[in-house]
């Protein structure tokens, strides 16, 4: 079951940041202001599902790992409290003060100041769940690794 819960959780936690991130550039970067509050609104009903699913991943590789914490599982373990962490305290409030920013149309200084910091942290964490997704596949077999000459 575990083997099965964690690569699901893991893959949904990934999608889901990824779509707030991308949800979030394009609509700044091409769509109008009522759409862009309708975005930033909607991101905070998103962790309804990404938080259960980090958590979910979390914890189910911590009891897959069975204690190992050299390798690859270590890499892996070693990512997950950055990655938390970038999410309680930068990502999660920024999410709800834009959203907050954005129902009120107050697209000021501060609010593109924070937009900022969150797609640089959104981006950080997407990297960082990616290649632990990466090394997820590796770990099965379902991905070699390339060897360079």
């Amino acid at each position: 079951m575990l083997k099965r819960l964690h690569p699901v959780a893991g893959g949904i936690a990934l999608v889901t940041i990824a779509t707030f991130w991308l949800s979030t550039v394009v609509s700044e970067a091409f769509l109008p202001p009522t759409t862009i509050a309708a975005v930033k609104t909607s991101i905070p009903w998103g962790f309804l599902l990404l938080i259960p699913a980090l958590m979910a991943a979390g914890a189910s590789g911590f009891r897959l790992s069975k204690g190992n914490r050299r390798g690859v599982v270590g890499a892996k373990a070693r990512r997950m409290p950055f990655i938390a962490a970038n999410g309680l305290i930068i990502l999660v409030p920024s999410a709800l003060y834009l959203a907050a920013k954005a129902a009120a149309n107050q697209y000021d200084a501060g609010f593109y100041i924070v937009q900022a910091l969150e797609l640089i942290a959104g981006a950080i964490n997407i990297s960082l769940l990616g290649l632990s997704f990466r090394d997820g596949l590796r770990l099965t077999g379902r991905l070699r690794r390339v060897r360079h000459a």
